[in-house]
């Protein structure tokens, strides 16, 4: 039988694909099958759980690398890992043993070891085991560990799905996303990409000069952007208190406190609905820089950007949508207020609420009575404009009402000096000059409140504690934020699939 065959017929399912196994009671009965030889090892005095392993372990992929010199010199090696496939062949069985760096065959034989009839009785795909033994190549070239010394580390309780026909439903990946990950290899890689891609980001910082900081995530107001909170109740103190929707407002009291470079990786929360590109929890960085402004951000960001994508990608061109996107070129600047006239026929520096209201009706976007002039902006721009933007490129400078927290454009008060990463028909990050005015926050803090009064869950609350912190004294600075939106658009994959443990629905019998 070829390496590739995934057969556990000693174990009791008659050599059919565990995912084909029809009921579920023929399920249960494998369960009970692998109980018993969970008790007759304890019958038998051995350990089926044991602390330690004896001898030191080779990962499987070092073994691999040196495997000709390893095997000339006759070197025992001890090997751990779960049994991903087991193939008897009467007086020997064949044994596939992974770790994370990699799998090797293992070959137990009748002659070899004293045990042998109950190992075979016992052991079952899925366990845990350690081996220990020389190298050797069968006549195949099937690079092999010859097993002299052998025991269980775990035994699985549970059929593993099948690896051939795997485990197809989304909502079954991702509620037993430990599954997926030991079936489906590639779903692996995703998550050491994902690795990469947080490092790339916060080595470049560190590199710059940033210092790392950790902020509270339970907040007595939750501040830094517009959404609906998650609440909660801290019984010691005897307060309501949010789950942070934002890094934003903790990092800029740091820089009123003195540090001038600070940034945060850390997981925010949003009551908000799911889709393609949210989720409720999710991992953001944000930084702030004194003394720099929302151009010296684009500099600094594309660099960073591009660095980050070659690591994960290993170029500058990856695949979205059946699209090719083109990260490696100079990014374009694109005009926010242009690109809105452009594709609503409307000034959204002018335009009054009733005209936003009808173009909002066009584009069939639903609307509540509480939507002030910049929620209206908003959801035109995200209807309209944003999935035009498919190349990398900066949308800067948006109408005041849309960004309460970002400084006014000099040469026109009506905007702001904010910056998007727009890519994908999505934002990708975004930052901006920060507001340092404490007159003229108070007064944008207030008119988010009147929205917040009039039904609008998602309008910015006014922070006390923080505006006073600002009236001692916030030096210019620039200010920027990008969540794992970006890691799940360079996969071309739906956000949830590139978290690890995303929040799922129980599942119903």
């Amino acid at each position: 039988m070829g390496r590739g065959a995934q057969c556990c017929s000693y174990s009791g399912c008659g050599g059919k694909s565990l995912a084909l196994v029809g009921s579920i009671g023929m399920r249960e009965d494998l369960i009970e099958e692998r109980r018993k030889k969970l008790a007759r090892l304890k019958e038998a005095g051995i350990d089926p759980y044991p602390a330690r392993v004896r001898g030191r372990i080779e990962a499987i992929g070092i073994i691999l690398r040196g495997f000709d010199v390893l095997s000339r010199r006759k070197k025992e090696v001890v090997v751990a890992g779960r049994v991903m496939g087991v193939r008897d062949q009467g007086g020997v069985l064949f044994l596939d043993v992974r770790d994370e760096s990699g799998s090797i065959q293992a070959v137990l034989k009748k002659d070899s070891l004293a045990d042998f009839n109950f190992l075979k009785s016992v052991l079952d795909r899925g366990d845990f085991v350690a081996t220990s033994g020389p190298l050797f190549k069968t006549k195949k070239g099937e690079r092999s560990v010859e097993v002299k010394e052998f025991r269980i580390l775990a035994k699985s309780l549970r059929p593993l799905p099948d690896t051939w026909y795997g485990l197809e439903e989304t909502e079954t990946r991702l509620r037993q996303r430990y599954l997926d990950l030991l079936i489906n290899q590639d779903v692996a890689g995703v998550f050491r990409k994902k690795a990469i891609f947080w490092q790339g980001f916060r080595d470049r910082l560190r590199q710059e000069g940033f210092l790392e900081v950790e902020t509270p995530v339970l907040e007595p107001i939750p501040g830094g952007a517009e959404a609906e909170p998650f609440k909660t109740h801290h019984n010691a103190l005897d307060m309501d208190l949010y789950l942070r929707i934002s890094l934003e407002l903790s990092l800029k009291k740091l820089l009123i406190g003195g540090f001038e470079k600070v940034f945060e990786i850390g997981r925010i929360f949003r009551n908000e609905g799911i889709d393609r590109e949210h989720l409720q929890d999710y991992t953001q960085l944000e930084f702030y820089w004194a003394y720099r402004d929302y151009r010296d951000l684009m500099a600094f960001v594309e660099k960073m950007y591009k660095s980050v994508i070659k690591k994960v990608a290993g170029g500058f061109t990856t695949k979205h949508g059946g699209k090719s996107i083109n990260w490696g070129k100079k990014w374009a600047l694109v005009d926010y207020v242009a690109e809105f006239k452009k594709a609503s026929g409307l000034d959204p520096l002018t335009a009054s609420p009733d005209a936003l209201e009808r173009a909002a009706s066009a584009l069939d976007i639903e609307i509540e009575p509480h939507f002030g002039k910049g929620r209206l902006i908003d959801l035109i721009f995200k209807k309209a404009v944003r999935p035009r933007l498919i190349q990398p490129c900066f949308l800067i400078d948006p109408p005041v009402e849309v960004e309460p927290l970002a400084k006014r454009l000099a040469a026109d008060p009506r905007r702001v000096e904010r910056v998007q990463v727009m890519a994908c028909g999505t934002e990708l990050g975004k930052g901006f000059s920060e507001l340092n005015d404490p007159i003229d926050q108070r007064a944008r803090f207030e008119e988010q409140m009147k929205l917040r009064q009039a039904g609008d869950k998602e309008a910015q609350q006014l922070d006390e504690d923080f505006l006073t912190a600002l009236e001692y004294g916030m030096p210019p600075a620039a200010g920027f934020g990008v969540s794992e939106r970006l890691f799940s658009v360079l996969m071309d994959k739906p956000i949830r699939e590139t978290v690890v443990f995303p929040l799922v629905k129980p599942k119903r019998d």
